[in-house]
């Protein structure tokens, strides 16, 4: 450490000791390249300090995409799972039962996965006397009925589950006309 720097005196000497040699205009010549040199190299790290920052943004930017693309994609993929669950407590919440008490809990318990799901932003795709869309809507049957309108919906045989618009599970219904 202490011999570099002794050979930076001994640059910054050599440098003073040439600039004596040289005319006022000369050093002022050779002082405003030395000037031109060190703006021109400053120039050059501040653009690439502009470009690294640029580039970092959009890096942050990336990762904050790809986080709640896989955040949207992993609450599907459960969301999906737990559906057959709801379907079941559906069912059997609309079953005869002489126990009031069952059914009460059974409904309880159906009410707070509602409940989750809908802070999970999951909606349930309404169907029943809509118009048939292929994006939303599974068709497993068709029926001939003037009352009905053209591609109407008239039944719905499982619930289907969007999340924003992304589509969790298509409904199952039955088309008309």
């Amino acid at each position: 450490m202490e011999k570099e720097k002794m050979n930076l005196e001994d640059e910054n000497l050599d440098e003073v000791t040439n600039n004596e040699n040289l005319t006022d205009e000369e050093y002022i010549e050779k002082l405003t390249e030395d000037l031109e040199e060190q703006t021109k190299k400053a120039d050059e790290y501040f653009e690439h300090l502009k470009r690294n920052m640029a580039e970092f943004d959009n890096y942050k930017k990336r990762v904050n995409k790809e986080k709640e693309t896989m955040f949207s994609t992993i609450t599907s993929d459960i969301v999906a799972d737990l559906l057959p669950i709801l379907d079941n407590f559906e069912k059997a919440i609309n079953t005869d039962t002489q126990d009031e008490s069952f059914k009460n809990g059974m409904e309880m318990i159906y009410n707070q996965i509602q409940d989750v799901l809908k802070k999970l932003g999951v909606e349930e795709i309404v169907c029943i006397n809509k118009t048939f869309d292929p994006n939303y809507h599974e068709a497993v049957m068709h029926v001939e009925d003037d009352k009905y309108g053209e591609k109407e919906i008239v039944e719905v045989f499982r619930k289907g589950y969007k999340i924003g618009e992304k589509v969790v599970r298509h409904s199952m219904v039955k088309v008309a006309n």
